[in-house]
């Protein structure tokens, strides 16, 4: 048996913890890996090179991908399809691993509606697959997040400061939410729920009137005010996967804040800070559970299954359920405000 591996998309702490454990998993059943490099750029151009455990050994507590990544889609390539269908072929593999969030694992998705012998991996900072309680990369974005705000609270606080913190997460708020609330953040602005400038600058001016003469806002790049409706952009040209490049919310809310309440007035944007890194030890461990359990479903023959976390057990779920996006639900967007008056 020969299994290829490969990571997809943005790079995330935790994925070489899931490639050590495929490989030594694979290994014990007596079965070969290959490393796809560059994602699917490497499926479509045969990039693609046997993995030993010697190759792999102790790279579990190291961010990034050994093997590389990218944000190509097969599907939009010419004749993408068919030259990921003769490599697999001319390296003789008879299964694929893809570890991906939802546009990689989208499109393993249509690959094994192809006929590809697929097994998916949630990775994704955002935590924005259903299915899994929580997506590799997540906690450990969670945990750089916190510790960015809170240390923004000591110059916030010295300067009598609003600070904005820009987050990850374009559909989804859990990294922003969670993050924020983690680090203390007052105002907490995610994509689930379009906020009113006037009412995030009435809180800061409540405050004031309160002596709490600083306010940390932690906002979702994908947060929109209630009054727009499309998203904030660095630019409009669209990936493969047909997204815009997002990003500029904190610079907007800095301007109108200042404007409106006459505060000073800082933006910060953590961008790639946040998936960078070594994974924190949940991440760790959950990768390497992960893999473990992904070459089970190759040798099981569970093909078009992807590995999710419920409770504290990695289950096989179908690929088409475990795709759906995952949204901060209404209860916990109370969260948002639990810092708001402290």
């Amino acid at each position: 048996m020969k299994i290829g591996v490969m990571t997809g998309g943005g790079d995330c702490p935790g994925l070489n913890a899931i490639i050590e454990a495929v490989v030594k998993r694979a290994e014990k059943y007596g079965y070969e890996v290959f490393g796809v490099l560059r994602g699917y750029a490497g499926l479509i151009n045969g990039e693609i090179k046997k993995l030993s455990v010697e190759d792999v050994h102790g790279i579990f507590n190291i961010g990034g991908t050994i093997i590389g990544t990218s944000r190509v889609n097969p599907f939009k390539r010419e004749d993408g399809l068919q030259r990921v269908k003769e490599n697999l072929s001319n390296f003789g593999l008879d299964a694929l691993i893809v570890i991906g969030g939802d546009d990689t694992l989208g499109a393993a998705y249509k690959l094994f509606q192809q006929g590809v012998s697929v097994v998916g991996v949630p990775k994704t900072i955002d935590n924005d697959l259903s299915a899994t309680d929580y997506s590799l990369g997540y906690m450990t974005a969670v945990e750089i997040i916190a510790e960015a705000i809170e240390r923004l609270h000591t110059t916030a606080r010295s300067h009598e400061r609003v600070m904005i913190v820009e987050v990850m997460g374009r559909y989804a708020g859990w990294l922003t939410l969670m993050g924020g609330l983690a680090g203390g953040a007052h105002i907490i602005l995610v994509p689930e729920k379009p906020f009113d400038i006037e009412e995030v600058c009435n809180i800061i001016k409540q405050r004031e009137e309160k002596g709490k003469r600083y306010t940390i806002i932690a906002v979702a790049e994908g947060a929109k005010p209630s009054n727009i409706e499309s998203f904030i952009t660095i630019s409009k040209e669209r990936d493969e996967f047909g997204h815009v490049r997002l990003g500029g919310i904190a610079k907007v809310l800095e301007k109108e804040i200042a404007q409106r309440t006459g505060k000073e007035t800082r933006s910060v944007v953590l961008g790639h800070i946040q998936r960078g890194g070594a994974p924190i030890a949940f991440d760790r461990i959950f990768g390497i559970k992960l893999g473990i359990f992904a070459v089970d479903l190759v040798k099981e023959g569970k093909f078009g299954y992807m590995a999710c976390l419920k409770s504290t057990e990695i289950v096989a779920v179908k690929m088409e359920e475990a795709l759906q996006q995952k949204r901060v639900s209404e209860n916990l967007l109370e969260l948002t405000s639990f810092f708001r008056d402290t």
